[in-house]
């Protein structure tokens, strides 16, 4: 008996559908309201070829430069650098992703403006990069309201006004980076009082004027950067036997305080205090320190070297241009 031939014309579509759309169909994650967002931003930025993949058709949680929630698949992290076409100004509505907890925008020069007050919503952003982009206006006061803050890097850009001192607010942050721009001003009485996370300090290459604050000997920095800018006068309260610090970078100031009289940590490693106007001489107890890195450059100090430890292995240009300092690496003191 002959198999009858059944016609059934709408197979052919009902397969075309669902083995062309089985990611449309079956597996939307992406919160409609952050895909608006995300989209909002694209055009922001004036639809930046590294936004390519940002389609409207297609799971936001599979876009290039996002990654969402495991499990509630909102947008927990935009990620958009090293691009010199991209151009505009940060979107305010990067504050409309309630979720965020990583923002980087980095390396992108021609992003630029100042950083909108909308980032203060998102409050549980956790890592905030706007390393090396052209951004200025001043440090925004309302960073310092992020309280789930562990990182965040302004460096490399063109920032003006004074640092903020409520940034000493943020009790989890483990790394603050506002070297390399135009800040002005003196460093905040209040970074002597951080609260919880003690972070690594880095005020570089800025024009941050007048004395170190005192209040800076109650924090135990591991790594502290001050260098290249027009502070003045003591910084020997950055040290102390008790504290662990491990990296100081002074270097390219005007400070002027007594060696001699300076108790260094155990911990320290790497010491730059060269073109300052600091006196008197290296104290023998830096013979018992692993120095890895020393440079006391363009000062006035006098006296010998002590000998021992790591003080003899660093090159006679560490040392030289002092008032009268001698002994190895440098001429004997006779």
């Amino acid at each position: 008996m002959a198999t009858p031939n059944l016609k059934l014309p709408w197979l052919p579509l009902f397969f075309f559908f669902f083995f062309l759309f089985p990611t449309f169909i079956l597996s939307e994650l992406c919160n409609p309201n952050d895909k608006k967002v995300l989209l909002k931003i694209k055009q922001s930025l004036n639809n930046p070829y590294i936004l390519t993949s940002w389609k409207p058709q297609e799971d936001c949680c599979t876009w290039y430069c996002v990654q969402c929630h495991p499990t509630s698949h909102r947008i927990i992290s935009l990620t958009i650098f090293a691009d010199d076409q991209l151009s505009g100004q940060i979107p305010p509505a990067v504050g409309d992703l309630p979720f965020l907890e990583t923002l980087m925008l980095h390396k992108l020069p021609n992003l630029s403006g100042t950083v909108p007050a909308a980032v203060a919503d998102l409050r549980n952003l956790k890592f905030l990069d706007l390393s090396r982009n052209g951004l200025s206006g001043p440090v925004p006061e309302f960073l310092g309201s992020l309280a789930n803050l562990t990182f965040l890097d302004l460096s490399f850009n063109n920032f003006t006004g004074a640092v903020p001192s409520s940034l000493a607010d943020l009790q989890r942050l483990g790394a603050l980076h506002l070297d390399r721009n135009k800040l002005t001003g003196q460093i905040p009485h209040s970074f002597g009082y951080f609260k919880g996370e003690i972070p690594d300090l880095y005020l570089s290459h800025n024009q941050l004027s007048g004395e170190i604050p005192t209040s800076l000997a109650g924090m135990d920095f591991n790594v502290i950067d001050l260098s290249r800018n027009k502070l003045q006068g003591d910084a020997s309260m950055i040290f102390g036997a008790n504290k662990t610090t491990q990296i100081v970078d002074l270097s390219r100031n005007l400070l002027e305080f007594n060696l001699t009289a300076v108790v260094f940590p155990q911990s320290l490693t790497s010491l730059d205090l060269n073109h300052n106007k600091i006196f008197g001489g290296i104290p023998p107890e830096m013979t018992k320190l692993s120095l890895q890195y020393l440079n006391v450059s363009y000062n006035r100090l006098c006296g010998e070297i002590p000998v021992g430890g790591q003080l003899q292995s660093f090159d006679v240009y560490e040392y030289f241009h002092n008032k009268c300092l001698c002994g190895a690496p440098l001429g004997s003191c006779k």
